[in-house]
């Protein structure tokens, strides 16, 4: 059997893997190692100490993923007790049967870095991160198959293959069904991670009206109009994604005359309701990613402000904004200094009343807070 390749660390780490941070950059090693992507490596210390045990990636910043701190001697059997180990968490903290579509691996907090895996229905959906992860997880495919059997699987899609498919398949969520588009929909037609924040407004939404923004498929929307809500209008810039909210609301047999459906940009479409004098009682404001890097910060702070003094505007006196971040980059309390001061320059105050991440299948780690990353903040507006 070969041995190992060792690659050093010109940097003190140590601890920081020890305590379970899942990544090395490569500017914290030394050399240039030639390495195959996706081939095992063991990390160690300047003084030649093995620390850690991972799988390298030949273009990534993130030259090494971390698997173990222990060596590795069966790759294979190891991503087959993970994949197990993480479905069974999500079968004992969500109920599968009044929903089916939820993420089974979370990469780096499952000890499984570098994919996320999301179940649709009978359609498992995997995103691989760089050629390093692609290479050593090639068997991925026939493990889901074989550890995901009892979920009943009959296919898994490379979310980033060339040339796939669009496929449909029909889900349903804490008993609202969706359409997603297993093989083009961005993540699936489907954004797992608000699962529990959409319950958490639709208990808020039964008589109210709602208006959500960046609504995509209509997530929000369908479960506030399963709740009873008076209305909703759900707004997005894709016509696709808004044209598959519109199926949503078909599929459920919910009223189209309590709904709105909006192909515009959302910083024009509050321009325009605020200059018409409109309001809800609820505003939900889910944005894709305005920090993508460090380096977009400065931008997306006043992308941030802006669009939370906007929609501050157009919530009803008393009413509820519900402000959400998917960027790691921005930390918790920097965005809720951003809902809070976005909500000041529109003339209104915001008394936050829950905060929330993501939910259960999207777990993180105390030592990797990258993985950290969506905010969830719903306060009421005076």
């Amino acid at each position: 059997m070969p041995k190992t390749p060792i690659v050093a660390l010109s940097k003190d780490l140590a601890r920081a893997l020890r305590q379970g941070h899942p990544w090395v950059f490569r500017d914290a090693l030394a050399g240039k190692p030639d390495i195959p992507a996706g081939g095992l490596v063991v990390v160690a210390d300047r003084r030649g100490r093995e620390i850690a045990f991972g799988y390298w990636d030949q273009r990534s910043p993130i030259a090494v993923r971390v698997l173990d701190l222990a060596p590795i001697p069966d790759a294979r059997a190891l991503v087959r007790d993970r994949l197990r180990t993480a479905l069974s968490m999500r079968q004992a903290r969500i109920d599968l049967r009044a929903t089916n579509a939820f993420r089974w691996v979370h990469g780096e907090a499952d000890r499984l870095p570098g994919i996320h895996v999301d179940v649709y229905a009978d359609v498992a959906s995997v995103r691989f991160d760089g050629e390093g992860s692609r290479a050593f997880y090639a068997d991925l495919p026939s493990l889901l198959l074989e550890c995901g059997s009892e979920l009943g699987l009959r296919k898994v899609v490379d979310r980033e293959a060339r040339g796939h498919d669009s496929e449909e398949v029909e889900v349903i969520e804490h008993g609202v069904r969706f359409i997603v588009d297993v093989g083009r929909g961005q993540k699936g037609g489907l954004f797992l991670d608000q699962r529990e924040n959409r319950l958490a407004v639709a208990r808020l939404a039964a008589g109210k009206s709602v208006l959500n923004l960046f609504g995509y498929t209509g997530g929000f929307s369908l479960h506030a109009a399963a709740a009873g809500a008076a209305r909703s209008d759900t707004v997005d810039i894709a016509r696709p994604a808004i044209a598959a909210a519109r199926r949503n609301f078909e599929l459920n047999r919910f009223d189209l005359g309590k709904a709105g459906f909006h192909v515009a940009d959302v910083f024009t479409f509050l321009d325009e309701a605020i200059a018409a004098g409109r309001a809800w009682d609820i505003v939900i404001c889910d944005p894709p990613s305005f920090a993508p890097s460090q380096k977009s910060l400065p931008l997306a702070r006043k992308s941030y402000l802006r669009l939370h003094r906007l929609a501050a505007r157009v919530v009803a006196r008393g009413g509820l904004l519900c402000a959400a971040s998917c960027s790691s980059h921005v930390s918790r309390s920097e965005f809720l200094a951003l809902v809070d001061a976005g909500v000041r320059q529109a003339g209104r105050s915001f008394a936050l009343r829950t905060y929330a991440g993501a939910g259960p299948d999207h777990p993180t780690l105390p030592t990797f807070p990258e993985g950290d990353y969506l905010k969830f903040a719903l306060g009421k507006v005076r």
